[in-house]
């Protein structure tokens, strides 16, 4: 194989994968799926993909035609698991938005189809293969930090309720599963991946049931009828080696919008965000080093692509395997169920 055949399903999400991967010289995008045809049909001619372009709108029709080696699943949370394990089981390699799934049982399901399937499977994230995630977690795999024993992970927005499809907020939806997974994966990822233990936490809707706080600013009233998720939740879990991470994601709040992670170690500290901030102390002086990164945001789906790619065709290890994404989806489903229950939540790994 010179090239990776590529099938897009989903045209949100699925805009930048689709992107990078006409970024990536091995790759070639073959077909597009979704529910809408007009979307593809637009989607196609923004971007200029090249002819010949299969289009489908049944994700398991698409997922028997054997022209297409490779799929990219960026639908709704709840549909990440179907199309993925459709794929898997006609033996293609699958590349999944985040968050893996829309609760436990499934995402499991679908490693463990793709595990036994021998195919590459990974999970596309923009937060971990940003430059400075990157860089800082180099830094901490090559002991600059030292120990890292906690860390802080946010991300808040003042008014972002996404409205343009109801999954966002139905069941299996929420912040946590589409804004705060981003910070907790890109955390436990530079701490190391430590085994979580336990974790305790709240969660709840207070701005979207009312229909307030979205995007847009105005008033969703059928979207808000549908809301069964959380616009909020906070929590705290714990890892075997002893250390802690505090993560929180509001879609709305009356504070300003913040996205950052923190990270504590034994021999220097770090703000990976706007800017990129080392602290440190070098001769019992307290030294503070910043670096100013361009935000490239065109460069991390490129590089999400090409690391997918080069998994496939020459056999490198997957830096984000769909595993990852379980462990993920089993810390952020504990936190919403310690603040469905109020009791901390027992983690096994």
């Amino acid at each position: 194989m010179e090239e990776v055949r590529i099938a897009i399903v989903g045209m949100g999400i699925g805009k930048a994968n689709a992107r990078g991967f006409l970024n990536t010289p091995r790759a070639r995008i073959v077909a597009l799926c979704d529910i809408d045809e007009e979307r593809m049909h637009k989607l196609a001619t923004e971007l200029k993909i090249p002819e010949p372009l299969a289009f489908y709108t049944d994700y398991r029709e698409m997922c028997r035609d054997r022209s297409i080696d490779a799929v990219f699943v960026g639908t709704p949370n709840q549909l990440h698991v179907p199309v993925a394990l459709e794929a898997v089981r006609n033996d293609k390699h699958v590349l999944v938005t985040k968050p893996l799934a829309d609760a436990v049982a499934p995402a499991r399901d679908l490693v463990a189809a793709a595990e036994a399937a021998g195919v590459v499977n990974m999970m596309s994230l923009s937060t971990r293969f940003s430059r400075e995630t990157q860089i800082v977690g180099a830094m901490a795999a090559r002991g600059e930090l030292g120990e890292v024993y906690y860390a802080r992970a946010r991300s808040v927005r003042r008014s972002g309720i996404p409205h343009w499809s109801p999954g966002f907020v139905q069941k299996g939806g929420g912040a946590f599963r589409d804004m705060g997974v981003h910070v907790l994966d890109a955390a436990w990822w530079m701490m190391g991946m430590p085994q979580p233990v336990s974790a305790v936490a709240v969660a709840g809707a207070k701005f979207g049931p009312r229909g307030i706080g979205y995007f847009d600013y105005k008033p969703q009233p059928a979207l808000a009828q549908q809301y069964a998720a959380d616009d909020y939740a906070g929590g705290f879990i714990r890892f075997a080696n002893g250390a802690g991470l505090q993560v929180e994601s509001f879609w709305a709040a009356h504070q300003p919008d913040d996205f950052q992670i923190e990270l504590f170690g034994t021999e220097a500290g770090v703000r990976c965000y706007n800017p990129l901030t080392v602290y440190r102390t070098i001769a019992g002086t307290p030294v503070d080093s910043t670096f100013h990164i361009p935000k490239d945001w065109e460069g991390v789906w490129n590089a999400i692509a090409a690391h997918f790619v080069e998994c496939i065709l020459d056999g490198v290890p997957c830096q984000a395997p769909l595993r990852h994404g379980l462990i993920v989806q089993e810390m952020m489903e504990a936190v919403l169920e310690s603040a469905e229950t109020g009791r901390e939540v027992a983690l096994s790994w």
